[in-house]
């Protein structure tokens, strides 16, 4: 039986420094653009996984199934272009991750996207999601404003960001942007502090229980009554 690895055309190569050096593994770069895979193969994980600095499966077909990115726990670049992912896609933790390109995808809403991508890749520096219906621009007809509010939106969950879309996220943005779009106390501690994860675990659990909306009270209805509840 033919293994689909064996099938799936890689472009794999290492950069090399001035001298020639070839530098350390987790600077290598694999693509597997163009090849119509809506799943990672195993053999590619299992050969791969660790080794990776660069990814780019571009013009694919993957949507919310990316859990498979954890294998690549080196990777610091991502191309998703032109996928499935979506408003609720959830990628799994990439700590090391800093650019991910998620253009022309399918993400209608920033949130709870942009919540969620923050949790799984917190040290974000480089950001692109134009041709998305979340991120209005030229590209898809959107007006300055709506362009403008989603930017400064994106902007106020990355505190590292460095570059969104097609430009360099200046002072004045990420004033803006936390003046306009506050996070909890708890949030802005978390940007820059080291919180334990059983703090990060209770504050989850009692944000969850206190922003459960109350339950419609029932209204006792006498026998015989006409009312439809």
């Amino acid at each position: 039986m033919t293994s689909l690895a064996k099938l799936v055309f890689v472009d794999t190569h290492s950069r090399s420094t001035q001298n020639g050096a070839t530098e350390s593994e987790s600077d290598k770069a694999l693509s597997l653009a163009f090849e119509n895979l809506f799943h990672m193969p195993f053999d590619i994980i299992e050969t791969y996984g660790s080794t990776l600095g660069t990814l780019d499966i571009s013009y694919n077909k993957f949507s919310r199934n990316l859990q498979f990115l954890a294998e690549f726990d080196n990777v610091t670049s991502l191309n998703l272009d032109h996928n499935n992912i979506d408003s609720y896609t959830i990628f799994p933790p990439l700590p090391k991750l800093q650019l991910l390109w998620l253009n022309h995808n399918k993400i209608e809403d920033l949130y709870p996207f942009v919540k969620n991508l923050r949790a799984s890749v917190p040290n974000l520096r480089y950001l692109c999601m134009m041709g998305n219906k979340a991120a209005p621009s030229y590209l898809n007809g959107g007006s300055f404003y709506e362009y403008l509010q989603s930017r400064l939106f994106v902007i106020s969950w990355f505190p590292h960001l460095v570059h969104l879309d097609d430009r360099a996220v200046t002072p004045e943005q990420r004033l803006e942007a936390k003046r306009l779009f506050k996070r909890p106390l708890f949030d802005q501690i978390a940007e820059t502090t080291q919180v334990p994860e059983c703090l990060k675990h209770l504050h989850n659990k009692m944000s969850s229980i206190l922003s459960k909306p109350a339950l419609p009270v029932r209204s006792k209805v006498p026998k015989g009554s006409n009312f439809i509840i």
